[in-house]
């Protein structure tokens, strides 16, 4: 386990910006390395989400292009090796959907997030032969 200082971020996405284009940017111009969501709400018109899958099944990518609310955002980001998002949407009936962030995520009306970051912590992704992804290594800031 471990221990690490907290810096707190927070922005606002207006309509029509990509979510997941945004965050890579916010990311990347603050160089975060070890930053996570901490909350996000808001809505989309469009998103772009890849569908779990087991054994040697073929990723399913869906996109959904309808007014949705976004009910949890979480995962990590980072300027070295990228991101790694789950969300939650739900639709005009109040069904719920989501998957990985895979793709555009156009905005709504808003988006407003809280990223939380690790001052004294890096993290990157290497590959995992055992998941056959490229996963999450915790490292102390250089």
């Amino acid at each position: 386990m471990s221990k690490s200082n907290l810096k707190v971020y927070a922005l606002r996405l207006r309509p029509n910006q990509d979510l997941n284009q945004e965050l890579d940017n916010f990311v990347k111009q603050n160089g975060l390395k070890s930053a996570f969501i901490m909350t996000c709400v808001g809505s989309l018109t469009k998103a772009t989400v890849r569908m779990a899958f087991g054994g040697q099944e073929e990723n399913e990518v869906k996109v959904y292009q309808e007014h949705m609310e976004i009910v949890s955002l979480v995962g990590t980001l980072s300027c070295i090796g990228g991101h790694h998002l789950h969300i939650s949407l739900s639709t005009k009936n109040g069904q719920v959907l989501g998957g990985h962030v895979f793709g555009e995520m156009n905005v709504f009306t808003t988006a407003e997030i809280v990223i939380g970051e690790c001052e004294d912590l890096a993290f990157k992704r290497e590959f995992d032969p055992a998941s056959g992804f490229d996963e999450l290594v915790v490292c102390p800031r250089n």
